[in-house]
Order: C-alpha cells, then sequence, then structure tokens
C-alpha cells in the first residue's frame, strides 16, 4: 500500500502520497454533480433549510452550467524608517460570484435569485419601473433598472463527495447584482444567460437536512474499510503498519 508523507521525515516521493491518503481520492472528492447551488434570504441566519415556501426558503437553482465566486482582499505593504523589513495592512474583503444558466423555458436566472422576495409577498407589479412584463411575474426578468434590484438576496453551495458524504457548505451574503447578460451565435446549439454580482461576505454554513445528523464519514469509513484501505484504527495503510501519528514524526524508515 502507499504511504502517506507528513513531513520531511517520511518524504518518499515514490512510495507515499503527500499529505493526504489518495487511492480513495475517485470518491471522496467534490465533483459538480453532487454540488447544488440555492438562492435564499439576504442573511444565511436568516434561512430555514425544512421550509419550502416562503421568504426564508431556500430555493434550488437548476440548469446551471457554471458557477464561481472569489474573495479579495487589499492588502498594502509598508516600512518604516529605519528598518528593512516589510510589514502589511489589511482591509476588508471583497467577493464577486457569477452564473452562467441555460437559457430554457419557465423562471429565468434573474427571477430565480429574487425567489425570496417574491415568496415574502413582494408586489413587483406595484414598482414605477418593473422587472417583467405585466402578468408574467413567474418568467422573464431582465430589468435591472427596477427598485427590485435594490433587494439583496443570498446564495448557498453545498460540495457532497461521490459517495454522498457532505464535503463543505458555504453562503454568499448580501448579494447584489452588477450585470446581466445573454448572448447567442447561430448554429449553437443552446443559449446561456449570465448573472455577475458582488457580496457582503461568505460564510461556512452546516447543512443539516444533509447529514441528518449523522457522522459524515460514516459512508466513506465503510467503503475504505470493505475495499481495504484503512485498517482497524479506521487509518490508511502507511504500508509499514505506521499509523498517521508515527507519520508526523522526523525519521520513517520503509
Amino acid at each position: 500500500m502507499i504511504g502517506i508523507t507528513k513531513g520531511i521525515g517520511s518524504w518518499k516521493a515514490q512510495q507515499h502520497s503527500v499529505e493526504r491518503f489518495t487511492d480513495n481520492a475517485a470518491y471522496s472528492s467534490a465533483h459538480p454533480d453532487d454540488t447544488l447551488v440555492l438562492a435564499g434570504p439576504p442573511r444565511q441566519g436568516d434561512s430555514q433549510q425544512e421550509a419550502t415556501s416562503g421568504w426564508q426558503s431556500l430555493l434550488a437553482i437548476g440548469m446551471i452550467q457554471g458557477f464561481q465566486f472569489g474573495s479579495q482582499k487589499p492588502t498594502q505593504p509598508l516600512q518604516a524608517i529605519g528598518s528593512g523589513r516589510s510589514f502589511f495592512v489589511s482591509g476588508k474583503s471583497q467577493t464577486t460570484w457569477r452564473i452562467g444558466r441555460l437559457f430554457c423555458n419557465g423562471r429565468n436566472l434573474l427571477r430565480v435569485l429574487y425567489h425570496n422576495a417574491v415568496a415574502g409577498g413582494l408586489k413587483v407589479q406595484n414598482f414605477d419601473d418593473k422587472p417583467v412584463a405585466q402578468d408574467a411575474s413567474d418568467l422573464y426578468w431582465m430589468n435591472l433598472d427596477s427598485e427590485m434590484y435594490y433587494v439583496p438576496f443570498g446564495l448557498g453551495a453545498i460540495f457532497k463527495d461521490k459517495i454522498q458524504n457532505l464535503i463543505g457548505a458555504v453562503y454568499l451574503e448580501l448579494c447584489m447584482i452588477q450585470s446581466y447578460g445573454v448572448g447567442f451565435n447561430a448554429g449553437q446549439a443552446m443559449i446561456m444567460e449570465d448573472v455577475n454580482g458582488m457580496c457582503d461576505r461568505v460564510l461556512p454554513f452546516h447543512p443539516t437536512a444533509v447529514t441528518g445528523g449523522t457522522d459524515q464519514r460514516e459512508l466513506r469509513t465503510t467503503v475504505d474499510e470493505i475495499v481495504g484501505f484503512i485498517n482497524g484504527d479506521n487509518m490508511p495503510f502507511s504500508g509499514t503498519g505506521l499509523l498517521d501519528e508515527n507519520l508526523n514524526k522526523t525519521s520513517v524508515s520503509q
């Protein structure tokens, strides 16, 4: 079996993998098939995972072809007179996101993102600048000049591996839309719509509805044990009988 390199003393390039066991990576890694993106209330603390309607509910967004988010924190290098060393000061992180979705019959992407406002009873037909054609509130929203788009919302993403263990989840709070676009060309197989925006912060959260209160690693541990990837101490074989704590030591012999 392949061992694990935890430090310089246990480094064997052809005999160990680095930092973690990798023989089970195919089914213990995150995959887009097992990732769910949801729209919800502006703040994660207001969401109710069990709710199926209302402004506190989380609505799964389908037909997504691409989802990206990233955070940047402005950092300024400084020096003081009398020292040749640098130090740094940092500001508030800034997060941007983008969603690309198949343009299909039904709610378009802007309508889906603002489901919590509509589900909460907001009367979009009363706006001076309407986001949608009259009597078509479930269909094509696109007017970013509407007062509707001053209302923030939230975005959630839940990541699982191929054997359905929860890997992690994030919630983008206070999302605001910056741009919306649709493009198409002759001969292409589909039309896409894209939305770009910013948010206040990205928070980790724990979707209890996914785990059901059970151990996240239970199924993975069972599979690992069946195929012989773990020993009686629930640790990967190192190929030497050494456990994880042994591999942290500075001298390991194969």
